[in-house]
């Protein structure tokens, strides 16, 4: 029996970068009205005909490069999105092939914000089982793809981005993944969610011109919930495991909202200078803001080997999740 640990990580974003300024120009809003409310100046947004496993396989390949591995060596790929490629084959598959993780299987995982959460735990189980030995965990996705341009409520909000880890066993019951708390609410659907696409409402004229392939959001009714299930779910996990917010070493929150993150840290009463703030550069890029939060915090050296780290969040369905790892880099 085997923990999991995070053995290499690695993030990519698209080249172009919209500011506030240029949404300015296109949309009923200002730049200090986005930042006040969200914390966001700007976002990154890819090109056209960019996909999200294009994001997936640049990320992959720093990766692989800075574990000093072939993709080939990859046992298992979960990829943790909303915006994948097609309904079909899985964007895992897609993933597969433009790396060349030829002995690898792979599959797509749906949770939203909380994908990349859900897949490093569902990965964690593959190695503590002795499945595998190398599981890629990506969390990506494409928003600006399903994000209406037009509305400012949601055009603001987000970006493209991927990230990625590579998750190994180590001996060690003292490294790695310590424990994670997992949870979804299917009666929060109805205040974010994108109605057409699916089985339920397939793509017609009129999903169309009802614009029924774009996000929708209550956003007061998605705020309210999350500070309560980021804070709830973080101070869950501590109490099970007898911890103090204290000896956190690294807070690494969902990039939704500035206000969102900041209140749910005071909930904690948790020191701010541990938490990652990044959604000023990023915006949300929902699957991909904790791996991304979690490689910067890597390479700014915020965090060391034995260091207590949580990820947290809160996302569509609703879903959430914390997760508690001991730094093993």
């Amino acid at each position: 029996m085997y923990n999991a640990k995070i053995t290499a990580l690695a993030y990519h974003v698209p080249k172009k970068v919209v500011t506030n300024h240029d949404l300015e120009k296109v949309l009923d809003t200002s730049d200090e009205w986005i930042r006040t409310r969200t914390g966001i100046r700007e976002r990154h947004v890819v090109a056209k005909g960019e996909a999200s496993s294009d994001l997936a396989a640049a990320a992959a390949r720093l990766l692989l490069k800075q574990r000093g591995i072939h993709a080939s060596e990859l046992d298992c790929l979960i990829v943790a999105t909303v915006t994948p490629d097609m309904f079909f084959p899985s964007t895992a598959c897609v993933l597969q092939e433009k790396i060349g993780a030829t002995h690898a299987w792979g599959f797509d995982l749906s949770g939203a914000c909380a994908g990349f959460v859900f897949a490093v735990a569902t990965a964690a189980q593959f190695i503590h089982s002795g499945a595998h030995k190398k599981v890629l965990v990506v969390g990506v996705d494409v928003m600006t793809s399903i994000i209406n341009p037009k509305d400012r409520n949601t055009a603001v909000l987000f970006g493209d981005a991927a990230g990625a880890v590579l998750m190994e066993p180590t001996a060690s019951r003292e490294e790695g993944v310590l424990d994670f708390i997992l949870g979804c609410d299917g009666s929060g659907g109805r205040y974010l969610r994108m109605p057409a696409g699916g089985s339920l409402h397939p793509a017609t004229n009129e999903t169309v011109e009802k614009k029924m392939h774009f996000v929708h959001q209550d956003g007061r009714a998605v705020f309210k919930y999350a500070v309560q299930g980021m804070a709830d779910v973080s101070a869950e996990i501590l109490k099970r495991n007898h911890l103090r917010a204290s000896e956190l070493v690294l807070y690494v929150p969902h990039q939704a909202n500035i206000r969102i993150i900041d209140a749910a840290v005071e909930r904690m009463g948790l020191d701010p200078s541990k938490v990652v703030r990044n959604i000023d550069r990023f915006a949300n890029t929902t699957a991909a803001t904790i791996p991304i939060g979690l490689a910067e915090a890597y390479q700014e050296k915020r965090i060391h080997k034995g260091d207590l780290v949580m990820l947290a969040t809160f996302g569509a369905g609703f879903t959430w999740g914390s997760l508690l790892l001991r730094w093993a880099l």
